[in-house]
This record gives C-alpha cells, structure tokens and sequence, in this order.
C-alpha cells in the first residue's frame, strides 16, 4: 500500500490570465493520468487589477488546500504588443506563483508553443485542437463552456511529459525550472546536435 502512495502525484496547471484564469488538476498513478478537477476563475467582474491579484490568490490557495498538489506547472506570458497588458499579465502569474511558493510546491514554467506541442504534437494548435486531444488522453469528455480550463489542464499534462525527460531529471535540484530552451534540447537530444 505504501508502494502505490508513493507513486501518486498531483500536478496543478495555471493558465493565467486577468479576465478569466484556467486551472487543471490532474492526479498521476504510474503511467495513469485521470482528472481531478478543472475550471476557471473568472476576474473581469472585479473592478481593479489589485482585487483581481487578490482573487487569484484566494482561489489558488484554495485549491492548493483543497488538493494538495506535489507541484505547479504554469503558462509563461506570451509577448503581446501592449506592454501594460504584458505587464498586468506577468503580475497574474506571479501571484498565483506566489500562492504556490507559500506552500513550497515546486513550480515549472512552460511556454504555450511547449505545452500546444507537448499535448498535440503542433506548437500552433488551436484551443479546439488543444480541448480534442485532452479528450483522448484522458478518456473522457470535457465541457465547452470551460475552454480556458482546458489550458490549465494542457499546462498539467504536459509538465507530466517533461518530468520524466533524462533533462529534467538530471536538473532535479533545481525544481523552478524553465522546460524547453535550448539546454533542454541538447540534453533531450545528445545525438541531433555536432
């Protein structure tokens, strides 16, 4: 019985954002990946960026306590061309980064183009393409109306991907780590680099 405990692990996927946050939770048995929980936090009725970094950090505390996760995967921001909203977009993920470290749950950064890749195999997939596959993987039927939840999701399994690359377990020590530059590759792929 302690065998199979031990083996359990519980990722938490964040997909920030400062109009409405996706998270997914998915649980970890061997090979087995089943869905705890998924949805979204939705912030655009909060009539200041100071209440909705707030309201991030209530709730990711809140799942945090509710499902014990042994480690956070989230989204990098993406470079958009408004910086103020590059900005207020980092802040969201730091925040919710901040909810985690305040349990010390190890956190890894994936970039969209690595999680859309990881999960479908196309670092340009769309979000339906995204929602099909999670589908598959997981054996079930997801809900439309939680399409920015399916991100979160994605950002999870695609952690559980890269956990066991000989990358990252030869950089275990460092558990905030970037996944998918280009030590990364070389280390994934010793024999396509001369």
């Amino acid at each position: 019985m302690q065998e199979n405990e031990a083996t359990e692990k519980v990722i938490i996927g964040v997909d920030p954002g400062t109009q409405i946050m996706g998270y997914g939770v998915i649980s970890v048995k061997g090979q087995q990946i089943s869905l705890v929980q998924y949805g979204v936090i939705h912030l655009s009725k909060y009539s200041s960026h100071e209440l909705k970094l707030k309201k991030i950090f209530e709730r990711i505390t809140q799942l945090i306590e509710d499902y014990l996760p042994d480690e956070m995967a989230i989204e990098d921001p993406f470079y958009g061309k408004n910086p103020q909203s590059m900005l207020k977009l980092g802040r969201a993920q730091g925040v919710a980064m901040a909810a985690a470290l305040a349990r010390n749950i190890p956190i890894v950064e994936y970039s969209p183009k690595k999680v859309k890749q990881s999960v479908t195999g196309s670092g340009n997939a769309s979000k339906e393409q995204v929602a099909y596959m999670l589908e598959k993987i997981l054996q079930m039927e997801l809900s439309k109306e939680f399409m920015d939840a399916t991100d979160g999701i994605a950002i999870a399994i695609c952690h559980q991907y890269h956990a066991n690359t000989p990358a990252a377990l030869s950089s275990s020590s460092s558990k905030k780590a970037k996944k998918g530059g280009w030590g990364a590759f070389v280390s994934e792929n010793p024999g396509r680099v001369k």
